[in-house]
C-alpha cells in the first residue's frame, strides 16, 4: 500500500506493508483525511510534540477488524488519541494530559491507503460509525471541529458574547461557526489575509479586520469600547496572542488554541493580567465526548463544518497541497483517495 511518511524531516509517498493487526485492531480503508496545521508544522520541524505521525483527520471504510464493537465494511472517522479515562489527569477533568494520550496513534498515519487503529482507541470509544448521509469528507471534519468545540466549552463561550477570532484560516473558521451555533453575538475575525477575511465573513464572521497594531482599538470600537469578551486565538503566532491580550475586555477571556512554535516567547507586562483580570485558557485537542458532540452537529446539519474544504489532493499530490496551504491559497486541503 502507499503511504505519506516523514523521511529525514520531508514528507514523501512510500510503497510499505499494510499494518498487521493484534488482537482488539482494526483496519481502515482511507476515503478523506484532512492536512491539518499541526501536519505542516511536523513538516516544517516546529512541532512542540515529538510524534512524526502525519494525518490525523481521517474517515474510512473499515477493511478488517479484530475487534467485536467494530463490523467490516462500517463506514467511520477514527480518532487518532484516546486517553484511559482511569488515571489522576482524565478523573480530575484534563484527558488530554493522559500519559496514554499521545503515546495512542493511528499506524502509519491518515495520510495512507490503509490505516491501524489499535485496540486501545477502539475499546474506549475512538472509533465512530458515519451515518448514512455523512460524507466521508464530512466525516473528516469531525476531529478539527472536535478541538473547537472542547475549546469554547472550555472558554464559556455564552449567548450574545462578542468573539474575536484572531487567526481567520481553516480552525478559525470552524470557531466562527461554533461560535454562531452557540449564540455569540457579535464575532470579529481578523487575519493579514484579505482572502481569508473574505472566507470568513462568507462562513457568518458579522466584522472582518486586518490583524495590525490597529486591531485593538478597532475591536473596542466595534464593541461600545469595552473588548471582546472572548478572544479565540486560532493561530501560532505569538503576535496573534499579543493581539487578543490588548483586544480583550477587562474580566475577559483568552482561548489559546493555535499551537506556537517550538521556542516561542512573548513580550508583555504580565501586571496586566491582574490588572485587568483576564483569564488565559489554553486547549489542547479533544477527547470522545468532543467528537461525539462534533458529529451530531455535523450530522444534523447544525453546522456544516465541511464548507471550510476548498481544495482536494490525491496521496500522490500531497506536496502540493502542502505548498498551496502554506503559501496561503486555499483554507482547507482534503487528501482523497481517488481509487473510489
Amino acid at each position: 500500500m502507499r503511504a505519506i511518511l516523514l523521511a529525514d524531516g520531508r514528507p514523501v509517498l512510500r510503497e510499505v506493508d499494510a499494518p498487521r493487526l493484534g488482537e482488539g485492531d482494526v483496519l481502515v480503508e482511507m476515503r478523506a483525511c484532512g492536512l491539518c496545521g499541526t501536519d505542516l508544522e511536523k513538516i516544517s520541524g516546529r512541532y512542540t510534540a515529538s510524534q512524526p505521525v502525519l494525518g490525523h483527520e481521517p474517515a474510512g471504510v473499515v477493511a478488517e477488524s479484530l475487534n467485536p464493537r467494530v463490523g467490516r465494511g462500517v463506514r467511520v472517522f477514527a480518532h487518532h488519541h484516546v486517553p484511559c479515562y482511569e488515571c489522576h489527569y482524565c478523573v480530575r477533568g484534563s484527558p488530554t494530559m493522559c500519559p496514554h494520550y499521545r503515546a495512542t496513534n493511528l499506524e502509519p498515519g491518515g495520510f495512507s491507503e490503509y490505516f491501524r487503529v489499535p485496540r486501545f482507541n477502539v475499546d474506549r470509544g475512538g472509533i465512530l460509525t458515519l451515518p448514512d448521509h455523512v460524507s466521508f469528507e464530512e466525516g473528516a471534519m469531525v476531529e478539527p471541529l472536535a478541538t473547537v468545540l472542547r475549546a469554547q466549552r472550555r472558554g464559556g463561550i455564552q449567548r450574545g458574547d462578542s468573539v474575536l477570532v484572531v487567526g481567520a484560516g481553516p480552525m478559525g473558521d470552524l470557531h466562527i461557526m461554533a461560535a454562531n451555533h452557540a449564540g455569540a453575538g457579535t464575532i470579529i475575525a481578523s487575519d493579514i489575509s484579505e482572502y481569508r477575511l473574505s472566507f470568513a465573513s462568507s462562513l457568518g464572521a458579522h466584522y472582518v479586520v486586518r490583524s495590525d497594531e490597529g486591531l485593538p482599538d478597532e475591536v473596542r470600537r466595534l464593541t461600545d469600547g469595552r473588548g471582546a469578551d472572548v478572544s479565540i486565538v486560532a493561530s501560532g503566532s505569538p503576535k496573534a496572542i499579543l493581539a487578543a491580550l490588548k483586544s480583550t475586555r477587562k474580566g475577559g477571556r483568552i482561548i489559546l488554541f493555535g499551537v506556537p512554535y517550538r521556542g516561542s516567547t512573548l513580550d508583555y507586562d504580565v501586571s496586566e493580567l491582574l490588572n485587568n483580570e483576564l483569564s488565559i485558557i489554553p486547549s489542547n485537542a479533544a477527547v470522545e465526548e468532543d467528537t461525539v458532540q462534533a458529529l451530531e452537529l455535523i450530522s444534523q446539519r447544525k453546522i456544516d463544518a465541511a464548507k471550510i474544504v476548498t481544495s482536494r489532493y490525491s496521496l500522490e499530490e500531497f506536496p502540493q497541497a502542502v505548498e498551496d496551504s502554506l503559501q496561503g491559497r486555499i483554507i482547507k486541503a482534503l487528501i482523497v483517495n481517488r481509487k473510489h
